[in-house]
């Protein structure tokens, strides 16, 4: 078997081919596998060679910072400074910088702190690359250096470095004439160091992001580019430690039409599809800009919006237009509920009970049938993120921690002494004042740290059988962060919520919550929520 076809050859095997009559074939490649000997063509991302006009039309609205990054990267074999690239999440940076290194041919070696979630996999990782080490059975699945402390990482960093720039300058001598595919471009090497805002859970996060940014003054090796991929801004990563800063490269979020035009890509019949997103787009945006999350709504969206097509062979294309439209608009308001880490009820459930609710809804409510219904559609996290700034803006901030505890709120069982005719004239003065006054503004943090508490309680008398459905924010989450940001920005566009300007000793924006207590009430008794246990009475 020639060298070309070994490397053609999968070295995972999945459950699927657990029938005795695969079995030979699977020993067989786990061997070939196991005796393959990595090589420098394995320091290069993807295969075929991608041209810079592939390159833009794979990303249509990405052109700015692709000509940004390639400019920084400079010509072949030239020194560069850091670069720190970030934005939102699903905006495109990881798979843009690999797909410019595909361009460029050039070696490079990535880390991921998603999948190294711990100091000694990451270094362990950065040296299996450089090494051309690959865990098999062979070899225990190990590592080829065992390193703990970033002292001993950086003197196998200097090492490894020094061994592959040796041999790529070697190999870009012999090859100067005669250019074979595959091989990589120059002698620098590139380190890739991506997701580096999840350091900052770690550990020792003080201690290792100056080092991680440090590294360039470390090693003073002009022949290797240092490159990180963050969802969070250079700011956020400030620190005591003097080091070269790296030069940033912003990821803004996709626009509406940016959107459009990534979506119509590929697609076999753009007319339908172009109708189709005229429809989904515009509300879909107002909750998500994620290109990962529109793409999964958007697959079985779809399908259910092409369903009527047979029956429409023979109609113009408006008259087919707006029948789709008719046919698919129950399923838009179900499908934005789904979209969140947040989940709303599932829809099963929700038309099983929903006279049953509607019931009880109205049985709490004194037989108000119509207050406990919203006038327009809302998804369960903005709900959520409601009602918080509701409680922000009506609560004292002292009271947070007794209001927000492991009992919900609720001090019925505390015992309460009887109160004179002085204390309710007091209080009556004091909700008077209050009222005057308005509600209060509060800052970014508080307003998250109480959705967080409240979007935990379930509610229903079904707890047990609903324990999946526990509203969840794991707040190491970037991710779902900028969801929670991206949603109260809406409700800022909306008036529901407005940013009460800034304080004069923190300096960060605070905001203020607009609704009424009766429209919160609302919004509470739609969610099942018990709003009045988590309001302060004086």
């Amino acid at each position: 078997m020639g060298k070309e076809e070994i490397q053609q050859i999968t070295r995972r095997t999945t459950r699927s081919f657990s029938s005795s009559s695969a079995t030979g074939n699977e020993a067989v490649k786990t061997k070939i596998s196991e005796s393959y000997i990595p090589t420098l063509k394995d320091l290069v991302f993807g295969g075929n060679h991608l041209s810079y006009d592939d390159l833009l039309s794979s990303f249509p609205t990405r052109g700015v910072q692709i000509s940004q990054i390639v400019h920084l990267l400079g010509p072949l074999n030239s020194p560069m400074l850091p670069i720190f690239i970030y934005g939102g999440a699903s905006t495109g940076k990881t798979s843009i910088i690999l797909q410019i290194f595909r361009h460029l041919n050039r070696p490079l070696v990535y880390a991921s702190y998603r999948t190294c979630y711990s100091p000694c996999l990451f270094f362990e990782s950065i040296l299996n690359q450089l090494l051309l080490h690959k865990k098999n059975a062979v070899n225990g699945y190990s590592s080829s250096k065992r390193c703990e402390k970033p002292s001993d990482f950086v003197n196998l960093l200097r090492e490894s470095l020094l061994s592959v720039i040796g041999d790529l300058k070697v190999n870009s001598g012999k090859l100067s004439s005669n250019k074979l595919p595959g091989q990589p471009n120059g002698s620098m090497v590139y380190l890739i160091l991506d997701n580096l805002e999840l350091v900052r859970n770690w550990d020792k996060s003080s201690t290792i992001l100056p080092f991680m940014f440090s590294l360039y003054d470390i090693l003073k090796m002009p022949e290797v580019g240092l490159i990180y991929i963050s969802n969070t801004s250079p700011d956020t990563y400030y620190s005591n430690v003097g080091y070269v800063e790296p030069i940033p490269v912003y990821f803004p979020e996709y626009t509406e039409e940016d959107l459009r035009q990534i979506f119509l890509r590929n697609q076999e019949n753009r007319k339908l599809y172009l109708s189709f997103l005229d429809v989904v787009l515009k509300p879909f945006c107002r909750v998500t800009r994620r290109v990962d999350e529109l793409s999964t709504a958007f697959s079985s969206l779809f399908r259910k919006y092409c369903e009527p097509l047979n029956d429409l062979e023979h109609v113009s294309y408006e008259e087919m237009k707006r029948r789709l439209f008719s046919h698919f608009q129950p399923h838009i308001a179900l499908s934005l509920n789904e979209i969140f880490q947040v989940p709303s009820w599932p829809p099963l459930e929700v038309e099983s009970n929903k006279e049953k609710k509607r019931k009880s809804s109205i049985r709490k409510s004194g037989g108000c049938e119509d207050f406990a219904e919203l006038d327009f559609h809302m998804s369960t996290s903005a709900k959520y993120l409601l009602i918080s700034a509701f409680l922000a803006s009506r609560n004292p901030a002292t009271l947070d921690a007794s209001l927000f505890d492991s009992t919900a709120g609720s001090d019925s069982h505390k015992r309460k002494r009887k109160a004179s005719v002085k204390s309710l004239e007091q209080k009556e003065a004091a909700e008077q004042e209050l009222l005057m006054k308005g509600p209060g503004t509060f800052p970014l943090e508080r307003l998250l740290a109480i959705f967080q508490c409240i979007s935990s309680v379930v509610e229903g008398p079904l707890d047990e059988e609903n324990e999946n459905d526990v509203l969840r924010f794991e707040s190491g989450d970037s991710g779902f962060m900028s969801d929670v940001l991206m949603q109260l920005s809406s409700l800022c566009n909306a008036n529901f919520i407005i940013k009460g300007g800034s304080c004069p000793l923190e300096g960060s924006t605070r905001y203020r919550s607009m609704i009424t207590e009766d429209m919160a009430l609302k919004v509470a008794r739609s969610l099942k929520f018990p709003l009045p246990n988590y309001l302060y009475r004086r």
